[in-house]
């Protein structure tokens, strides 16, 4: 499935950064930059010469001054400038991946040509309402013939002599349009428009953005459903002595290492127990146990007995096998006005009942199903947590107030501000190691179904498991060398290479989920390298990187 949400919003940026060279562009080319930038009202600068020292650039006169704050701007621009009308979002991300390879010299020169369509298309808007037609076949005329030499010798190694020559007449009709048309009080005028739509389209596209990416995140892709009912399909043709898992314990259940993963996605649970197996130094010790719901525990089945973990060992169980459970279970957490499944998911609410759906178990890693492991995990059970229960990463830095406690929980409630700290740092789910023992010793569990309860009486955290494991593992938690787990692969486009590859977990917590295509391209491929593309289901649903 094609979701555009990822696109309106970088539209809308790039158009509000358009808007705004333009009018300095623009303004430059009448000699007027001071009076757009710093008298809106148009008045006359005192002494009345503007540009009186400058140099000759493009066919207009541009001070020295004037041309620094134009190249300031085109730094600071994340994308090239893109056409005024008619050119999407992803023509403009192509035309600025070709820019970045081409030579020096080159990249000058594409610069300077899009910074004559972006005036030439100014003038023409202004020259078509006042009825010059001679005037507005030429400009149509030499935008045409810069569009076409940019999409033709971007990535070459030399400018052409004819793209040269192209060059020099935009220049001829630039100039002729400046002559035209000397007022730069009327320009000033139709830009602020221009700009004032501008900006309507950006809030536009924001909009648009944001209800975009809530359809991505709530909605299966279409290879994905394919696959699932596939799988499903298979699993219901086998015999029932087919529909089982052989029997591959060579040692006793504490001397394995187990991984936990609750998850509805197939895709997502192999690259997880792919990624582990591939990091780990001793695989045959591994043994996974994923918890999935009843719609999707054939499909969870089929896929491992066709591309079995060897030679790690697997389980899989359905919610529906765990008849300890609540009976509502499935459908408790559902919150009126929230619909991220991220929040709602029982699936998500069951690492709260670890040791009763463990029971034999006494340590144990919970594996989110949006992480890749690059590192080799055992020593995770080498940690002494010190009679806590949960080891993971911190999440707040220095100065960071935003991954507080006081950010997930209500301490205007009485309840609360008597038992929490405010300042709390909130450590991370996504990759925690649990001691079972003293979790069960502890009771946390039954803290957890009191929390729940309360929070369903009155707001005392806000919507998903987050807040709840913040409360429950309060002064239960040991802090983990960050380098165990990096976050944010879902939302933060900032994060270092260095930091990710140092990472023995990266978790794609956010919105935008590796297997979406509203993902964050920079980081897909550390998720693509652990799935088969080649798999025959894959390529029967039209799955591929």
């Amino acid at each position: 499935m094609r979701v555009g949400g990822g696109g309106g919003g970088g539209g809308g940026g790039g158009r509000e950064r358009e808007a705004a060279l333009l009018l300095v562009l623009i303004a430059a080319a009448c000699g007027f930059v001071v009076v757009l930038l710093n008298l809106p009202d148009g008045r006359a600068l005192p002494g009345g010469v503007p540009g009186a020292v400058g140099e000759h650039t493009g066919g207009t006169h541009v001070s020295v001054k004037e041309r620094r704050m134009v190249e300031i701007v085109r730094q600071r621009q994340d994308v090239a400038a893109q056409e005024l009308e008619g050119q999407t979002d992803e023509n403009a991300a192509e035309a600025d991946e070709r820019i970045s390879r081409s030579p020096p010299g080159t990249k000058e020169k594409l610069w300077m040509m899009q910074d004559q369509l972006i005036m030439a298309k100014a003038y023409l808007q202004f020259a078509s309402l006042h009825g010059s037609a001679h005037l507005v076949r030429e400009l149509k005329l030499r935008i045409k013939e810069i569009e076409r030499v940019i999409s033709h010798f971007s990535s070459s190694s030399r400018v052409p002599t004819s793209a040269l020559q192209k060059i020099r007449a935009m220049e001829m009709t630039l100039s002729k349009a400046q002559r035209a048309y000397p007022h730069c009080s009327h320009m000033t005028a139709k830009l602020r428009a221009m700009t004032h739509q501008s900006e309507e389209l950006v809030r536009a596209h924001r909009s648009e953005t944001s209800f975009l990416e809530q359809v991505a995140v709530r909605t299966l892709p279409k290879g994905h459903h394919c696959l699932a009912m596939r799988l499903t399909s298979e699993y219901f043709l086998l015999d029932l002595k087919e529909r089982e898992f052989p029997q591959r314990y060579t040692m006793q259940m504490g001397d394995l290492y187990h991984y936990a993963i609750f998850s509805d996605n197939v895709l997502a649970s192999a690259v997880v127990v792919n990624s582990t197996i591939s990091a780990s130094k001793d695989p045959k010790r591994i043994m996974f146990h994923i918890v999935t719901d009843a719609l999707n525990f054939p499909a969870m089945m089929m896929w491992f007995l066709t591309n079995p973990p060897n030679p790690a060992t697997i389980q899989i169980k359905s919610l529906d096998h765990l008849k300890w459970l609540p009976a509502d279970f499935s459908f408790r957490f559902k919150q009126k006005g929230i619909r991220d499944p991220r929040y709602t998911s029982a699936l998500n609410h069951l690492r709260f009942y670890l040791p009763e759906v463990f029971p034999s178990l006494n340590k144990l890693v919970l594996l989110d199903h949006d992480v890749v492991v690059q590192r080799d995990l055992s020593g995770l059970w080498q940690i002494d947590l010190n009679g806590k229960v949960n080891g993971a990463v911190e999440t707040c830095t220095s100065g960071d107030g935003y991954h507080r406690l006081e950010n997930l929980v209500n301490f205007s409630d009485p309840s609360i501000i008597n038992k929490f700290d405010a300042k709390a740092c909130i450590h991370a789910f996504g990759m925690n190691i649990f001691d079972l023992k003293e979790w069960r010793r502890q009771g946390l569990t039954t803290a957890y179904n009191k929390w729940f309860q309360a929070g369903k009486r009155r707001r005392v955290w806000k919507a998903g498991s987050l807040p709840l494991g913040q409360i429950v593992f309060y002064n239960q938690t040991v802090p983990l060398d960050h380098r165990w787990h990096v976050l944010g692969l879902g939302h933060d486009r900032s994060i270092g290479r260095d930091a990710i590859e140092r990472a023995a977990v990266i978790h794609y917590s956010g919105k935008l989920k590796p297997w979406l295509e509203i993902s964050i391209p920079k980081y897909r491929d550390y998720w693509n390298n652990f799935l088969d593309y080649d798999n025959p289901y894959l390529q029967q649903c039209n799955i591929h990187m």
